[in-house]
């Protein structure tokens, strides 16, 4: 039988430890950076304790993600939980940059990699190129996306796809309309 209940996704503890090993970082690391204890950074990361928001707003800062990625747990039906991201449960996640929009497609941060749905605004201009440690896939849906990765310039169309391997890149879209993509990023930075 199949329960219908709505519940609070539990992933907040799962989310934390998969974000804070992408970082490189020990439990005593982020603990000693939060000035916590290990044991309680531990109970949050199995779900056990709830941090409060200045923690969250804490942890946010030292890991470098938006706060919004630790309190956008998705009401979904228990049945779905883990597995089904609808269109209007997405997590906002954001890079911080003005005229970006980003939501999380994967359901968490516990794989491997992670999906990401991101809106660029026309006139949006990332101004200062970003290196990351990770492999980075991208699939242009709509519009076009001007590129530069690791000196090289390109303007990709809908249907294009390019990839992006620990190398520096920008964006920018200086066109008329919207453009979206779908990024899938391994391993997990937000």
């Amino acid at each position: 039988m199949i329960q219908s209940d709505v519940t609070k996704t539990k992933s907040l503890g799962a989310d934390l430890r998969a974000l804070r090993k992408s970082r490189a970082l020990t439990l005593s690391d982020l603990a000693e950076a939060l000035e916590r204890s290990v044991g309680w950074l531990s109970q949050v990361e199995r779900d056990l304790s709830e941090p409060s928001v200045k923690d969250l707003k804490d942890i946010a800062r030292i890991l470098d993600v938006p706060v919004s990625i630790l309190f956008g747990q998705a009401q979904s039906p228990a049945e779905e939980t883990g597995m089904i991201v609808r269109a209007h449960a997405r997590r906002p996640i954001g890079s911080k940059e003005a005229g970006l929009i980003e939501e999380l497609l994967s359901p968490d941060l516990t794989d491997d990699f992670e999906m990401v749905h991101s809106t660029f605004d026309p006139g949006a201009v990332m101004e200062e190129a970003v290196t990351r440690p990770t492999q980075e896939v991208g699939y242009l849906v709509s519009g076009q996306l001007d590129l530069v990765i690791d000196g090289h310039a390109f303007t990709v169309n809908a249907g294009d796809s390019f990839r992006i391997k620990g190398k520096s890149y920008r964006w920018a879209n200086p066109y008329d309309i919207s453009a979206v993509a779908i990024w899938v990023i391994a391993p997990p930075v937000y």
